[in-house]
């Protein structure tokens, strides 16, 4: 399929759509994101106490059984989001969207309700499952947007990710300071009420005309990722966005370990610089992505945000003080200018019914890397602190994620040299 059609196909559904009804459905997207990263926000800072109760108050059998949670559940996101990209391809972006709303609430009044750990177990798994749509709210965005002003697009879905990253574990702690179950219901409440909601506002964004179908073999993430393969520059951004995502994990994995052992940090003080991280991420998402990409264009921004990015992180790492780290987190969110616009590159060489499956293949290569990163940077970050080593160096887990996202940058030249600016 050669470009033209490749882009034909969303421009269509863009014009067919009446704007104000673009403008609800696009809204109630945002919110969708927004809601869900609120909500696994909210569950934040009081699962891991939950599991503790169930796993008899033992610390330590408790983190164990968290750790396996957090796993069990980044495996169901990577075997599930390129299925539920694959069904939306076939079925629709509105029923899967829908129908992962009402899921989700359900599951968290199920972990609510969970009055022992493997009732909460299976909620946890069902919960990796139902989140696992944000692929199709992305396909969805693809959809219904111009292909130059994807990014810009994409970029305001960062901006709800990190609105939900700052609100979510703040109330999550209020709200768990009364009942440690409170989040659950509340979260599951919100959930379901959006999922509502859009049986109103969100209408279907792909034509029955222009939908695919539904294949196994496509539908499994090997499967999935081949759609990657089909052209050089499609392939290079994944590796891109690999890099930048597995970057990402050094981020949540070591930020507390390391402020705790370099800076003696308190709780609030590490709870007030994750939100700060949050809070510049939303910002970047919201407003800087959409003006660069009308002044730079999407090449250039991609490659701004990868050549600043690396900074960022290299200041973490480095940092002599803990006021020069915090001085980082505004430098290391220039990151974030560079996915919107490699997302939105990438959706320009598949066709409309292949809208899903492409995201669902970035949401398994997001995947893999929470897979790999986070036993990488804690044995990174424990190899630096050990006695008796060599070369003590507690940032070392910064300093090996800022060569990765710097590794990006002669990449993304490459595979977009091509490109034109605009």
């Amino acid at each position: 399929m050669d470009s033209s059609e490749t882009k034909a196909a969303p421009i269509a559904e863009v014009e067919a759509a009446p704007a104000q009804g673009r403008r609800a459905a696009v809204t109630f997207i945002m919110v969708t994101v927004a809601l869900d990263m609120l909500a696994m926000g909210m569950i934040a800072p009081v699962l891991p106490r939950l599991v503790a109760d169930f796993a008899g108050g033992s610390e330590a059998h408790g983190a164990e059984i968290y750790g396996l949670f957090g796993t069990v559940w980044a495996v169901m996101q990577f075997f599930f989001s390129p299925m539920l990209g694959a069904l939306s391809d076939r079925f629709g972006r509105r029923p899967v969207i829908l129908l992962s709303n009402f899921g989700l609430g359900m599951d968290y009044f199920v972990m609510a309700l969970a009055p022992n750990l493997r009732w909460l177990f299976a909620g946890r798994l069902i919960s990796g499952i139902t989140a696992a749509s944000i692929p199709t709210a992305m396909a969805y965005i693809a959809d219904v947007t111009p292909p130059k002003k994807r990014a810009e697009a994409f970029g305001m879905i960062s901006a709800a990710f990190g609105v939900g990253f700052v609100l979510g574990p703040a109330l999550g702690g209020v709200l768990g300071n009364y009942n440690p179950k409170l989040p659950f219901w509340v979260a599951g409440a919100m959930s379901l009420l959006n999922a509502c909601y859009g049986l109103f506002v969100l209408p279907e964004s792909l034509g029955r005309e222009l939908r695919g179908r539904f294949s196994w073999k496509r539908a499994n993430p090997v499967g999935s990722l081949t759609l990657l393969r089909r052209h050089r520059e499609l392939l290079g951004l994944a590796g891109v966005l690999f890099l930048s995502y597995l970057t990402q994990q050094s981020l949540m994995n070591t930020w507390v370990l390391y402020l705790d052992y370099r800076f003696h940090w308190t709780n609030r003080a590490v709870g007030l610089s994750l939100a700060l991280v949050g809070v510049c991420s939303a910002l970047v998402g919201a407003l800087l992505v959409k003006k660069t990409v009308r002044a730079l264009g999407d090449r250039l921004t991609l490659l701004l945000g990868l050549g600043v990015g690396w900074i960022g992180f290299a200041t973490f790492g480095l940092a002599p003080t803990s006021a020069l780290f915090v001085a980082g987190i505004p430098i290391m969110s220039i990151w974030g200018l560079c996915g919107p616009p490699a997302q939105g590159l990438m959706t320009r060489h598949v066709s409309a019914q292949e809208q899903g499956q492409l995201q669902g293949a970035v949401q398994c290569i997001r995947g893999l890397t929470a897979l790999i990163g986070p036993g990488m940077f804690t044995s990174v970050f424990a190899w630096a602190v050990r006695p008796g080593n060599p070369v003590h160096l507690p940032g070392a887990p910064f300093v090996l994620a800022a060569a990765i996202l710097l590794a990006a940058l002669p990449l993304a030249l490459l595979v977009t040299r091509n490109t034109a600016a605009a």
